[in-house]
């Protein structure tokens, strides 16, 4: 089950309830105490969150998982230079997000 950044109706992932407000803020704590691995990467000139979403997992739509990871609150155009977490399983962040 996906998902989705741009829903506020609450998610049920594995019997638990999970917004996707909250989903962030965990995201974003689990890779600052060290609970969720990452890559961190430089972000270049016409790259998007989308892209890097789309060869890091497969699916552009995950674009907000990055954004999370890295304390970005909107991420779809973002200047050179910017320095990102990139979670390295989405498996990870499911299974964290539980």
């Amino acid at each position: 089950m996906g998902i989705s950044r741009y829903t506020f109706t609450p998610r049920i992932l594995n019997g638990s309830i999970l917004a996707t407000s909250s989903a962030s803020t965990r995201i974003y704590n689990g890779i600052m105490n060290g609970s969720i691995s990452y890559s961190p990467a430089v972000i270049r000139e016409s790259v998007r969150l989308d892209h890097i979403a789309a060869n890091a997992y497969g699916s552009g739509d995950l674009w907000w998982v990055i954004a999370a990871a890295s304390g970005i609150g909107w991420g779809l155009q973002l200047p050179p230079g910017t320095i990102l977490r990139i979670p390295k399983s989405i498996s990870q962040i499911m299974t964290y997000l539980r």
